[in-house]
Formats: structure tokens, C-alpha cells, sequence
């Protein structure tokens, strides 16, 4: 099954589009682009996961997270996240819902 997550980052303007598609094996081929040169060189390094690896901390940190953490410049960075979730739908182990984040400051009294 294929799975798409596109990825408004935020306030630097970037997107990202991942692909992924994964097989009955669980093994997902995952192609990424995007504007960020950030995301472009973890996109170098992740192209093919094991999904059960990816969805849980169980057997370790998924492999999205240790290359996001070399590569990616802040912690509040949703582009991890949107991989992973792309990650599920392809290898059927969730339903495709969007997740958002919306952010806004509270002026105080």
C-alpha cells in the first residue's frame, strides 16, 4: 500500500512531501522532497525502513528519530513525525487521519 504525508513545517516555510510504500513484508521504500537542505539530507540517508521498527520504541529508537536528530536543526521539527505517520497508513497498521498542531500566542492580562 502507498501512503503520502505533506508537511507545512511552520514558520520557515518549508514543505515536505514523503512517499511511502511498503509491502507484505513491512519493509517501506520511502522517497521524501523538500525545499529544506535539512530534510533533503536526512531524505539521502532513510529511504527504506522496517515499519514495526519505525511505529515503537520497543526494539530501540526508530530510525526517523536518530537521523532527524543528526540532521535536522530543531526538536519541534513535525517533519519526523510526518514521516512516521506515513509510515503506518502504508503498512496498514493505522488509519490515514491528518494530525495537526496549531500554535498561537496568548496575550496575557
Amino acid at each position: 500500500m502507498q501512503a503520502r504525508s505533506e508537511i507545512n513545517s511552520g514558520i520557515c516555510g518549508f514543505t515536505t512531501t514523503v512517499d511511502v510504500s511498503c509491502g507484505d513484508d513491512y519493509k517501506c521504500d520511502i522517497a521524501i522532497e523538500s525545499e529544506c537542505p535539512n530534510v533533503k539530507k536526512l531524505a539521502a540517508e532513510l529511504t527504506e525502513v522496517d515499519a514495526f521498527g519505525e511505529i515503537s520504541y520497543r526494539d530501540g529508537r526508530p530510525r526517523t528519530f536518530e537521523l532527524a536528530e543528526q540532521h535536522l536543526q530543531h526538536t519541534a521539527c513535525p517533519v519526523a513525525s510526518g514521516i512516521i505517520k506515513a509510515i503506518e497508513v502504508s503498512a496498514e497498521l493505522a488509519f490515514p487521519k491528518d494530525a495537526t498542531i496549531e500554535v498561537s500566542k496568548v496575550e496575557q492580562e
